[in-house]
């Protein structure tokens, strides 16, 4: 082999070498490239969701029809409403610059188009669903009903739609009203979007006539009685895509008060379902319990109600799951008195059997004759999941019951909302003897639970207490007043364990009025039995790639927002430990009038949510013990429980809605305390951290997914 031979031979191993170790690191790179993409999506969480899709047999002969050519009819209709009826119609929808009315029975019925107010989120919460253009167009019908008291009165109960929600807005649609005798629903191409819950009936008298506008309706029927729909698949699977934050899936349905439990390797969440801010029923509410459960965090599926409404005295309070004789169990409260006057229900009877026996008694309510069911009472799951059935069982005359089987296996009730105190019985089934007739105090609903060597009371919005679980009954302190307590912007937290001797705290947070999205997150405690928050890795909404906006800031840094929801995360070095300030705030993307601040003082380890249009730091806000009002989700401080002798990490969750008509702040410190709070009307489009005494390194932001 010549010298050339040899240097080519050399030249061309050493390029095959280069190439190689070329390759290698490009792979390398490439695979640790998809290892941090990988990292940086979380694993996707789904709620399967019960069909929305109803079908109606109309079959039979219509009672009344109209079309075209016959566009107005008289109407003979029963006395009796209480069986109520059916209208089918088929309507063209189209713009509309004022009011057009496109069905009537004068007097009685109404279905209208009209334009919203884009800014008016009110009762009904239009502006969840916008047309391109910002307008908000909307379809509503309005029964008058006569009142259960006063016949000369009358109220129109209107349910609705904002165009925008349907998947083709303008056109044909199929469209029914359905007035069953409880329920006032609108249905259209067979999905239900609409419901409230009557009180009082239309007046037949009145219903003699009825027409159409031929501009937009081609044809119409009336059945009587109304038709019983039956439930039907959907076309598609109905999915959403997260239970952090989770609502129904409706523009005005919201989660209300939440009660858990864990049984059989299933972790239960019942909600009272809430439409109009606790404004359906003519204010009374109209709530029941809904419910949805998971066996792995990861899918979670929602059942059937757990506790319809079935009569028009009907409208639910909270209580608890439990378990009783091996049977799941719920308990709640018929909150009849925000209907009738007490003197009209049975809690007088209740009282006074309680009064001159020493204990409940048991009423089936089916058999009480002239009075209205109002108490306690509770329902069966039939198969251990869902499918429960009431029980239509009288038991006391509190109307917030929390029952629980305590750590001995003993059945004790927290009475709330018209009594107070603790009760104990052998059965559910009445014979409830009063324990303590000062403690719990009442009011807003209670939850018991054990965590190791101690014993809290966590009640309703702002109360919490403690004690050694070796301790008497009457050793409860006020950890609210102590300023331990863990409260976080929820309302009605309810507290469950799950297996690995961890604790789950579920709720709701308030938004236009009451009810709001479904917040869950864990606690932790500590050796002295004080109580931490942390989020719930296993329900952390996914997120995307990862961005880093810088790797080390001290004093200020300002950083543009793409995306409306976003998790953002970094970590907080002190120059001297337990010392120094950090704001950071979320800002729309022109101007500060609906931003927020979340200020962090390590010298205090104290931390809140303010309103800051200055440069400087927002002025202290109040926490629970000093009479701030956590609960409101607004701004409000918490303290206590926060380690910074240390570096730690924060990491911040914005969830940006139509639907919340504003932005949800949900913020992790340390993975010591958790703090929530809704901004109306903010939508953020620029960061702005602030800092003194300290340095924030690694910050980070990633766009949430779909």
């Amino acid at each position: 082999m010549n010298q050339g031979s040899i240097f080519n031979c050399g030249f061309a191993l050493v390029m095959n070498k280069r190439f190689i170790s070329l390759f290698l690191l490009i792979f390398t790179l490439m695979g640790m490239m998809a290892c941090q993409e990988k990292k940086a999506v979380s694993k996707q969480v789904k709620v399967e969701l019960q069909s929305p899709f109803w079908s109606f047999n109309t079959s039979r002969t219509a009672k009344s029809s109209l079309s075209g050519t016959v566009p107005e009819a008289g109407l003979l209709l029963s006395d009796d409403q209480s069986k109520g009826f059916t209208i089918r119609f088929t309507a063209d929808i189209k713009s509309v610059a004022r009011e057009q009315t496109l069905l009537e029975i004068p007097q009685v019925l109404k279905v209208y188009l009209r334009k919203h107010d884009p800014d008016d989120r009110k009762i009904q919460n239009y502006p969840a669903y916008k047309m391109l253009d910002g307008s908000v167009p909307v379809l509503e019908a309005s029964l008058s009903l006569q009142s259960p008291w006063d016949p000369k009165k009358f109220q129109d109960m209107t349910v609705g739609i904002p165009l925008a929600i349907l998947d083709r807005p303008e056109g044909k649609h199929d469209i029914i009203l359905q007035f069953s005798g409880v329920q006032w629903t609108i249905y259209i191409d067979g999905r239900l979007y609409d419901n409230d819950f009557a009180l009082g009936y239309p007046l037949a008298s009145r219903m003699k006539l009825w027409s159409l506008n031929p501009d937009y309706v081609s044809e119409a029927n009336l059945y009587e009685p109304a038709i019983q729909p039956e439930q039907i698949a959907a076309p598609t699977p109905q999915i959403a895509s997260n239970i952090q934050y989770w609502t129904p899936p409706y523009h005005n349905a919201w989660v209300g008060d939440v009660v858990t439990f864990f049984h059989d390797g299933r972790y239960h969440v019942f909600y009272l379902f809430d439409r109009r801010g606790h404004a359906s029923k003519f204010g009374r509410g109209g709530h029941y319990f809904e419910h949805l459960s998971t066996t792995d965090f990861q899918t979670w599926v929602e059942h059937k109600p757990a506790t319809p409404l079935e009569y028009q005295w009907e409208t639910f309070g909270t209580g608890t799951p439990f378990l009783f004789n091996g049977k799941l169990c719920i308990s709640y409260g018929l909150h009849t008195t925000r209907i009738y006057p007490k003197e009209e229900t049975t809690l007088p009877m209740q009282w006074t059997y309680l009064e001159k026996n020493g204990y409940t008694g048991s009423f089936n309510y089916d058999t009480i004759q002239g009075l209205v069911p109002a108490g306690s009472t509770y329902s069966i799951s039939e198969d251990g999941v869902t499918n429960f059935k009431k029980t239509h069982i009288l038991y006391h005359p509190c109307e917030n019951p929390s029952i629980y089987t305590d750590p001995d296996g003993n059945l004790k009730m927290l009475a709330n909302y018209g009594a107070r105190g603790t009760w104990k019985a052998d059965s559910v089934n009445g014979g409830w003897k009063c324990l303590d007739a000062d403690f719990p105090l009442g009011g807003d609903c209670t939850f018991f639970f054990r965590w190791g060597e101690y014993d809290y009371i966590i009640g309703g919005f702002t109360r919490l207490w403690s004690k050694l679980a070796k301790d008497p009954e009457f050793a409860y302190k006020d950890v609210v007043v102590e300023g331990t307590d863990f409260y976080n912007g929820l309302s009605v937290p309810a507290i469950t364990e799950i297996p690995g001797g961890r604790f789950l705290m579920a709720g709701w947070l308030k938004m236009q009025n009451w009810g709001g999205p479904l917040v869950i997150h864990e606690l932790i405690q500590y050796p002295d039995g004080r109580i931490g928050t942390k989020w719930m890795d296993e329900i952390i909404p996914a997120t995307g790639t990862p961005k880093k906006l810088s790797a080390k800031l001290t004093g200020t840094g300002d950083f543009p927002v793409s995306s409306k929801s976003f998790m953002l995360t970094f970590k907080v070095y002190p120059d001297q430990p337990r010392q120094g300030n950090l704001k950071v705030l979320f800002l729309p993307e022109k101007g500060e009038e609906s931003a927020c601040e979340w200020q962090l003082q390590l010298d205090k380890a104290r931390a809140q949510y303010g309103t800051n249009l200055t440069a400087t730091y927002a002025s202290s806000e109040k926490t629970l013990r000093e009479g701030g009002a956590p609960q409101t989700a607004s701004n409000y401080a918490i303290e206590n429980g926060i380690d910074t002798s240390k570096p730690f990490m924060v990491r911040i969750l914005v969830d940006g809605s139509d639907k919340f008509g504003g932005s949800l702040i949900d913020t992790e410190i340390a993975a010591q305390r958790t703090m929530i709070s809704y901004r109306p009307e903010l939508t953020v489009g620029n960061l702005r951290f602030c800092m003194e005494g300290i340095s924030v390194q690694d910050i980070s932001l990633a766009p949430l997914s779909d």
